[in-house]
């Protein structure tokens, strides 16, 4: 179809380009222009300029240039049609010739139209309804009193089969596609929450995509005897990726900018409290661990990244990952030290000035880790000291930088009162073998739950545990950079009955992997997982597994066992081959990077 000049110059005069641009990365203004750094290549000083008034931008670096339209074509990978579509809806624009729309657009659009009816909806009933007294008390002693419900947008869902669904007229494709109830098995339209309050989630420009549902304490068991899940959030959809968004982003992004710092909490009231708190710039995940996707948004607004966590949550998060994401997208991790079994919510209330001065002295995620190695070892005897340094020094090897490492090995050898000189080599030698087993003439290695084990590959075990047809033909044991996950795979992998498969790791002195994988014999999986769920488990899993490799690949070529050429010409091509897999060619890009670890064995 064709669009006439004169609606494409509406749609252009229509939108302000300094609100979509920071909708994915920090503008600052700076005299008449706004810059920031650009989102279409890695840069560490902003070169990116935005003319407000003449709807342009320009990048002094990378030199690319635009308008309104190619800005949404170049971030979104869009036609010129469908950008212009797109900004046009924004706008309120109806395009006169637009007949030809696809259905999946219009169908988005009722989606969007539906959710936005369903948050009002909610807050509605949670601000008015009589039955949701209980919710409104239950707020007031968590600190969120009417002025917050009303500036978070809560809700309450009552404890009916289908108030919303009938209130709204919900049609079996909306129900589905926003995932705000379902068909049950009578064909009977059902609301897929009830008797929680809401927390509605909206992307960035603003626009509810989602909801999350936190059922009061004290709610009673389901008839079955199990107790409801404490949070239910909405699955994915055509408008909602959970590991895209974040929640609070739409309102925290102005103090994010002007800070250049981003708090992330790991519960929806934690953020709140932290507005309530003076640290209007908290975000939190929607249900699902912090991952690349999220640092790849965050990433565009702040170079500080700090983790707002209970002591435990922060400490357990996947080193390897966060260390491999700081580098790859130059930002910087840091760690509240929050006080023991507290969390932001609960230190908002008590002592504000506490959570505010914990955010602001958050200490490198490294830092923070040793720290909590060494403040729980015994290190009033040799015996104790000597385990205090190989489970610190295993920490230290995680992280990819030498000259790191070392700065902090002086701050190890210096707490437990051991030469440096004789810590140094055996950091080393973790660093380079990190699947090798850990000497047993030093230390017995540290038993650990299983959820302290890096989470990509836990999620992959669980996967390859409880729905194995999600993963069939997709994992090896190569991607499995730590040991014991590793073994656990090997072990299930024969396909023997799981207590055949402990005893068989406990018979070849794995005591670890048969412990680990009796606690997850005994778990489940915490949520439904799409295609799309399991295929950034196995990315993630996958882009670990070829860090690994790449790192022997460079050792090699310094120590002369590789020619150069070959060196540079296959890390070329394994780093083209990981561009892919977030376009269209992933499964392609996938199986390669597989075949390509597999074929180097268990060097991998």
């Amino acid at each position: 179809m064709a669009i006439s000049e004169a609606e494409i110059a509406q749609v252009r005069s229509a939108t302000d380009i300094v609100a979509l641009i920071t909708e994915h990365v920090a503008l600052k203004k700076v005299g008449r222009r706004w810059t920031g750094l650009c989102p279409f290549h890695g840069e560490k000083s902003p070169s990116f300029s935005v003319n407000a008034e003449e709807g342009r931008y320009y990048c002094f670096g990378c030199r690319v240039s635009g308008d309104q339209i190619t800005f949404v074509r170049e971030m979104l990978r869009m036609d010129f049609i469908d950008a212009v579509r797109l900004l046009a809806d924004r706008a309120g624009i109806e395009l006169h010739d637009d007949e030809s729309a696809g259905p999946a657009r219009k169908d988005k659009a009722e989606f969007l139209d539906a959710m936005d009816r369903a948050v009002e909806w909610y807050h509605d009933r949670l601000l008015k309804a009589p039955d949701a007294r209980n919710a409104r008390e239950y707020l007031k002693t968590r600190g969120i009193n009417g002025e917050l419900a009303r500036q978070f947008k809560l809700g309450w869902a009552p404890d009916e089969w289908d108030a919303l669904v009938g209130s709204l007229r919900l049609t079996p494709k909306v129900l589905e596609g926003t995932g705000l109830g379902f068909v049950n098995s009578r064909e009977r339209k059902q609301d897929a929450l009830r008797s929680r309050i809401i927390f509605p989630i909206f992307d960035t420009s603003g626009k509810a995509i989602a909801v999350g549902g936190r059922i009061l304490p004290g709610a009673p068991t389901r008839a079955d005897g199990r107790s409801e899940p404490k949070y239910k959030n909405s699955p994915e959809t055509a408008i909602y990726s959970k590991r895209r968004t974040l929640y609070a982003l739409n309102w925290a992004k102005d103090d994010i900018i002007k800070s250049g710092e981003i708090i992330v909490c790991e519960g929806y009231t934690d953020v709140i409290a932290c507005f309530v708190a003076g640290l209007p710039r908290a975000v939190a995940t929607c249900g699902t661990a912090l991952g690349e996707d999220h640092f790849r948004v965050m990433k565009n607004f702040a170079k500080r990244i700090v983790l707002a966590y209970d002591a435990d949550s922060a400490g357990q998060s996947a080193a390897a990952s966060v260390y491999q994401w700081e580098k790859l997208h130059d930002v910087d991790v840091a760690v509240a030290r929050l006080p023991q079994g507290s969390d932001p919510a609960e230190l908002a209330q008590r002592d504000p000035q506490a959570l505010r001065d914990a955010i602001a002295n958050a200490v490198p995620f490294l830092q923070f880790r040793l720290e909590r190695v060494l403040d729980t070892a015994n290190l009033s005897s040799p015996e104790g000291r000597a385990r205090a340094a190989e489970a610190a020094l295993r920490v230290l090897a995680e992280h990819p930088s030498d000259l790191v490492r070392d700065q902090y090995l002086l701050t190890v050898a210096d707490r437990l009162r051991i030469d440096v000189a004789a810590l140094r080599p055996r950091v080393l030698e973790m660093a380079r073998n990190p699947n090798a087993p850990q000497s047993r003439d030093v230390v017995e290695r540290p038993t650990r739950s299983a959820e302290a084990l890096p989470r990509p590959g836990l999620e992959a075990l669980r996967l390859a545990l409880f729905a194995p047809e999600l993963v069939a033909g997709r994992l090896v044991e190569q991607f499995f950079v730590h040991p014991t996950q590793r073994e656990i795979f090997v072990g299930i992998a024969k396909g023997l009955p799981l207590s055949q498969v402990i005893d068989q790791l406990e018979r070849a002195g794995e005591s670890e992997a048969a412990r680990v994988l009796s606690e997850l014999a005994v778990s489940e999986l915490d949520r439904s997982y799409t295609h799309d769920d399991v295929s950034a488990v196995v990315s993630q899993l996958l882009r670990g597994a070829v860090a690994a490799a790449m790192k022997d690949i460079e050792r090699d070529l310094r120590s002369g066992a590789l020619s150069p050429d070959l060196a540079m010409a296959t890390i070329r091509d394994v780093k083209q081959r990981l561009d892919l897999l977030q376009g269209p060619e992933a499964a392609s890009s996938e199986v390669d990077l597989r075949e390509w670890l597999v074929a180097r064995g268990g060097d991998a």
